[in-house]
């Protein structure tokens, strides 16, 4: 069994910054790529940022620029560094991650309970 924890969410002003942090745990061998999405109230859940495990990164426009995801594969972490928030960021915030549980597998599709941030003054 695999799990992700997220934590770092919460109320923050417009302009401020926040960091997520994702903890993954369980029987991992290896971690493919790993990232975040976002879903707000009545919107579907959408990517907010991938890295791989060569360290390649991709992120929505709308967070270039404002969000850095980076991860730490000694400690199975993955974070997300946003600054300059806006209110349109407020949304619950999903860590995503591909892990392999051994040698022979591919790898599946994992997430977060999701952790909820509010831009807002």
């Amino acid at each position: 069994q695999v799990q992700l924890v997220e934590s770092g969410g919460g109320l923050v002003r417009p302009g401020g910054s926040l960091r997520l942090s994702c903890a993954a745990s369980g029987s991992i061998y290896l971690i493919n790529a790993v990232g975040w999405y976002r879903q707000a109230a009545g919107k579907q859940r959408e990517l907010v940022a991938l890295i791989t495990s060569g360290g390649t990164t991709s992120y929505a426009d709308s967070v270039k620029g404002r969000f850095t995801v980076s991860r730490d594969d000694a400690k199975n972490m993955v974070y997300l560094e946003m600054n300059s928030l806006k209110p349109e960021d407020t949304a619950v915030y999903y860590c995503y991650a591909d892990i392999r549980t051994s040698f022979w597998h591919t790898g599946s599709e994992y997430w977060g309970q999701g952790t909820l941030v509010t831009v807002s003054s």
